[in-house]
C-alpha cells in the first residue's frame, strides 16, 4: 500500500511525574534540535510548580520503595533493563540524533546503558554487605552498622551524555532505596523523556523516578532550597556559578551534595555513587546468656 500521501505521526514528549505523563502545568515548550540544528521535537519546559509536584510524588513513593527488600529492588531494576533491551532501536535513534553519533556508535552507548542497569540491579542486595558490618566494641554489646537511603534526591543529569550518563546517575540513587527528581539534559532531553515510558512499564512504583525537562538554572534553585529534598547530585550543573549557588541553597537543611566532576561514563562506575546517598545507622544491642550453661552469644 502506498504511503505517498500519509502524514507523519510526530511523537509528543511529556514529563514523567508520579507515574503519569503530564504536560508542563505552564503549557510551555521549547525546541529540541539535533547536533546540526535540525528540529527534532518540542519538549515540555518545566516550571517551578512541576518541580514541586515531582518532589511531592517522590516523597510519597519513598516509604514503600525504601521499605521494599533489596532483592525486590534488584528485580525491578533488572526489569527496566529488559524493557530497554526490547526498545533498543528507539533509543539508538534518539541517542544518535541527540549526541551526533553514528548509528553503530549510538548502539554501543545504548548497550552500555542497558548493561549499567543490570550492573546496579546486581548491587541492590550486596551494597549493605560492603558498607555495613559488625563493629568491635569494648563491652558486652553487639554494635551493628547498616546503610539506609537518604530520601528524596534531586539529580541534575549530565548535559552531554544524554543516555549512558543519565542511567549512570539515576540507577545508583534508586538502587539504594532513594527516590529521584531528575532534571534531564536541557539540550538533549528526549532519551530521558523516553526513559520515563520504560520506567512506567517496568514495575517501578510511580514516583520513585520523576523526570523533568527544561532549564536546570530555572528549576535547580527551587529544588536545592526545597525543605523536602534530602540530597543533590550536581553532575549536570556544569556552570560553576550554578553549581555553587545550588550548593549554598542546599546548606539550609543540610542536604548531602555530590559536586560535578569530570567523568568518563564508559568506565566502571564503582560504588561511590551508591554510598553518596546512603546514611549509616548504628545499633547497639547487649549480649546475653543462653540457658543454664552460661554460654553467651
Amino acid at each position: 500500500m502506498s504511503d505517498v500521501n500519509r502524514l507523519s505521526v510526530f511523537k509528543t514528549y511529556k514529563l514523567y511525574v508520579g507515574g503519569k505523563f503530564p504536560r508542563s502545568e505552564s503549557g510551555r515548550v521549547y525546541e529540541v534540535t539535533d547536533s546540526k540544528g535540525k528540529w527534532l521535537a518540542n519538549a515540555p519546559l518545566s516550571s517551578r510548580k512541576d518541580a514541586r509536584d515531582a518532589v511531592v510524588a517522590a516523597r510519597k513513593a519513598f516509604g514503600g520503595w525504601a521499605g521494599a527488600t533489596a532483592y525486590n529492588r534488584g528485580q525491578i531494576l533488572y526489569r527496566v533493563a529488559e524493557m530497554l533491551e526490547g526498545r533498543k532501536g528507539q533509543f539508538v535513534h534518539e541517542v544518535a540524533h541527540a549526541e551526533g553519533l553514528s548509528k553503530n556508535k549510538a548502539a554501543e552507548v545504548v548497550d552500555a546503558a542497558i548493561d549499567r542497569w543490570v550492573w546496579y540491579a546486581g548491587w541492590t542486595d550486596k551494597i549493605a554487605q560492603v558498607v555495613g558490618g559488625a563493629n568491635p566494641v569494648a563491652g558486652p554489646y553487639f554494635n551493628l552498622s547498616t546503610p539506609e537511603p537518604t530520601g528524596v534526591v534531586t539529580v541534575v543529569a549530565p548535559q552531554d551524555s544524554s543516555f549512558l550518563g543519565l542511567v549512570s546517575v539515576i540507577a545508583p540513587v534508586i538502587a539504594t532505596g532513594n527516590t529521584a527528581v531528575v532534571i534531564a539534559s536541557e539540550k538533549a532531553p528526549l532519551p530521558a523523556l523516553s526513559l520515563g515510558e520504560v520506567l512506567a512499564t517496568s514495575d517501578l512504583p510511580g514516583g520513585v523516578v520523576n523526570i523533568l525537562s527544561g532549564k536546570a538554572a530555572e528549576m535547580g534553585p527551587h529544588l536545592a532550597a526545597h525543605q523536602d529534598v534530602n540530597a543533590l547530585d550536581l553532575t549536570g550543573a556544569t556552570d560553576g556559578d550554578l553549581a555553587r549557588d545550588l550548593e549554598i541553597a542546599a546548606a539550609d537543611n543540610l542536604k548531602r551534595v555530590l559536586r560535578p566532576r569530570t567523568e568518563d561514563f564508559t568506565q566502571s562506575p564503582g560504588t561511590d555513587r551508591m554510598t553518596a546517598f546512603l546514611e549509616t545507622k548504628t545499633v547497639w544491642h547487649p549480649t546475653g546468656s543462653l540457658g543454664a550453661s552460661g554460654s553467651s552469644y
